[in-house]
């Protein structure tokens, strides 16, 4: 088994949970600023460097059973500041990959997002409407798949996980961020009202729940929702998460972003058990102050410093 992105926040926890199973990978990641090896220690498997958009990649899959791809640009912020980097990791990378399945015929695991279907309820056959230049690279790159399933009869699946939290998620993203900054007395930039919402899952449960579509996949095309069915806002997220800390979070409402999806909300024909959103932020948020040694050095990264980053 190959992971590309394998160094990233989801990417990692995948590889911790095929390292249960008995599988040692290989992980393929560029190392960008939020794919660190730091993610990976305490864990087995094979350390590749390389960047998904590049031919070199097709040496590496050839010979694999299965390619699991969980490289991308995630972040919507940085999105909105430069685009174009979307597209090149987010959809070129991703028709990379496709034509390197054409070549050598192994299964592909295409790790997509609730954001492709924008603010509208939605189950796996619900039409792709994406808001932003991220979530729009994201839609992109799965029609790309289906297209190669259909055209050239790759064997492939896609699946949409709603919002992922939990350990090792770069302090760019609303959870981590909140509990750094409240950590350190700082305010927390909200875009908005705060009353965006959405469906949260903690990243454990996500990557058990891959590995477990992997294994009854008939490797067609499939798609699987992934959502945690916990829906909640902005604003319930920093109350609970300043209860689990026991200090006040210091909100700052800014000017909402560009292109704001007001809620996800997604349905899915799997069936599985997650953990409950206090008791995954309870972890999650033990995590962050017993590991500073992981964060101190990031939080210079303007996507944490600044209260609109998105802006030039």
């Amino acid at each position: 088994m190959i992971i590309i992105g394998g160094a990233g926040f989801i990417g990692s926890a995948f590889v911790r949970e095929v390292n249960k199973r008995g599988i040692k990978p290989i992980v393929v990641d560029l190392l960008t600023y939020a794919g660190r090896k730091e993610n990976l220690i305490g864990t087995e498997h094979e350390f590749i460097r390389a960047d998904v958009r590049s031919e070199e990649i097709h040496d590496i899959v050839k010979n694999s059973d299965i390619v699991v791809n969980f490289a991308a640009e995630t972040h919507v912020d940085r999105s909105i500041y430069r685009p174009q980097d979307f597209v090149t990791t987010n959809v070129l990378g991703v028709v990379n990959l496709l034509e390197a399945a054409r070549k050598y015929d192994f299964k592909y695991v295409h790790i997509s997002t609730d954001e492709v279907y924008g603010e509208e309820c939605a189950d796996e056959d619900s039409p792709l409407q994406p808001s932003s230049p991220y979530s729009a690279s994201k839609a992109s790159a799965d029609l790309f798949v289906k297209a190669y399933v259909r055209t050239y009869g790759i064997k492939a699946i896609i699946v949409r996980p709603s919002n992922n939290y939990g350990p090792r998620q770069f302090p760019e993203k609303l959870i981590p961020k909140v509990i750094i900054r409240t950590f350190l007395n700082m305010h927390v930039p909200i875009y908005g009202d705060g009353r965006a919402e959405r469906d949260w899952i903690y990243v454990e449960d996500t990557v058990r729940i891959i590995y477990d579509i992997m294994e009854r996949s008939e490797w067609r095309g499939e798609v699987y929702n992934i959502p945690g069915g916990q829906r909640y806002s902005v604003l319930d997220v920093i109350k609970i998460i300043g209860e689990i800390m026991g200090k006040e979070v210091k909100v700052k409402f800014v000017d909402d972003r560009p292109g704001h999806d007001k809620r996800y909300c997604m349905t899915t024909k799997l069936k599985y058990e997650v953990t409950p959103l206090k008791e995954g932020l309870r972890k999650t948020v033990e995590w962050y102050l017993n590991n500073r040694w992981w964060w101190e050095d990031l939080i210079k990264d303007k996507f944490f410093t600044e209260d609109e980053p998105w802006k030039k």
